[in-house]
Formats: C-alpha cells, sequence, structure tokens
C-alpha cells in the first residue's frame, strides 16, 4: 500500500477554498485572479497573512541575526522582513535603525554607512505555505471573517466564523508556548537551565 508523501493539505488553493466555503460559495480548481470575488478572497488571505506573521511568533522571530554590509558599506533591507531592530537596542543605545529608501538609516548618526555588521532582532514573512499548520487554520479562519463581513455582510456568520477563530488563535498561542521554551528566569538563548528536582532531596549519594 502505498502513503503520501506528505499530509500538508493547507494550501493556498485549499485555504481561498475553505473561505468561500464558509461564505456560501462553490470552490474553484485554480486561483484565477480574473475573477473579482477569487481576487478578493485572495487578496484577504494574503494580508491577514501578513497581519497575523507581523506579530513576531517563533516561527518566524529570529534574535541576532548577523546583517553585512556591502561594498558600499550600505546594508539592504531584506525583501520579506516585517520588523527589524538592533539586538539589544532596549539596553545599549548606540543606533537607531529603520528602512529607508531600501536600505537601513541609523537615525542616531544620520547615515546609510555600516562599517560593521549588525546584529538585529527580526521578524520575517514566510509563503503561506511554509507555516505551521496551526497559522494556516487561524489565518484562514481570520480572513472568513473578513470575508463573512465584506462580501456578504452576514453579521450572525461572521459572529460563528469568529469563534472558530479565536478557538484557533488560541492553539496558535498553545503552540508559542510549547516551542518557544519559555521561562520566568529569561534564561539567554544558547544557554541551558536545570531547574530544581524535587526527588534530589531523597537522594544520599555523595
Amino acid at each position: 500500500m502505498a502513503f503520501p508523501t506528505t499530509f500538508d493539505t493547507d494550501t493556498e488553493l485549499s485555504s481561498v477554498n475553505s473561505i468561500l466555503a464558509a461564505i456560501g460559495q462553490s470552490p474553484v480548481t485554480t486561483l484565477d485572479y480574473t475573477n473579482p470575488e477569487i481576487s478578493f478572497v485572495y487578496n484577504l488571505l494574503a494580508e491577514v497573512n501578513k497581519d497575523v506573521q507581523n506579530e513576531g511568533w517563533v516561527f518566524n522571530r529570529e534574535e541576532h541575526y548577523p546583517l553585512n554590509p556591502d561594498a558600499d558599506n550600505e546594508i539592504k533591507f531584506p525583501d520579506n522582513v516585517l520588523r527589524l531592530d538592533v539586538y539589544e537596542n532596549d539596553v545599549y543605545k548606540t543606533s537607531n535603525v529603520i528602512r529607508r529608501n531600501g536600505k537601513l538609516y541609523d537615525k542616531a548618526r544620520h547615515s546609510y554607512e555600516f562599517t560593521q555588521p549588525i546584529e538585529a532582532d527580526i521578524v520575517w514573512l514566510f509563503p503561506f505555505e511554509d507555516l505551521p499548520s496551526v497559522f494556516k487554520r487561524y489565518i484562514t479562519y481570520r480572513a472568513s471573517v473578513r470575508a463573512a463581513t465584506q462580501l456578504v455582510a452576514n453579521r450572525e456568520l461572521a459572529m460563528m466564523l469568529a469563534q472558530q477563530e479565536a478557538f484557533s488563535r488560541a492553539a496558535c498561542i498553545e503552540y508559542e508556548c510549547e516551542q518557544g521554551d519559555y521561562t520566568m528566569f529569561g534564561t539567554p538563548e544558547g544557554t541551558s537551565y536545570r531547574p530544581y528536582q524535587p526527588y534530589r532531596t531523597l537522594n544520599r549519594v555523595v
């Protein structure tokens, strides 16, 4: 018996069809952007995808990521970055970088010039297909609420879909807590901390 090579069926097409089904429309086999309704629903999906990722989750948030200057001592702003800040800039106020003209600009020095690499805290924008499954479902439900509100103006339907959106967001928060391995002690990345284990009080072996 042959088994499928992948079990991930959450694609942009399947999500668009889920949104269409949620508002009582027929599914489609391809994303035909010449169709106004399909184009509108796809744009809703893309907008919500960006909004959700912009919050910064464990799967798309990266700390002290190296950015190197080019031959002109400038650092091009990566195309798929939603948010960027200098690593530990909340402690050491030596720079204040922003995006300007597609490059990094240091407001503290009033300059585009960077003579050394910098480390940045980055929130990335990833394609929909690369997201964890729970986030795909959350984005789909959230886009469905917007579709029910803007396309069919059905208040009761929007409220029902909003409940599914809330449940799926709870699943995302659970994923965040499990994958993030957070601790109240603020253990830095790359280090380890072993908490007190009660059974050791019974260990009499020296």
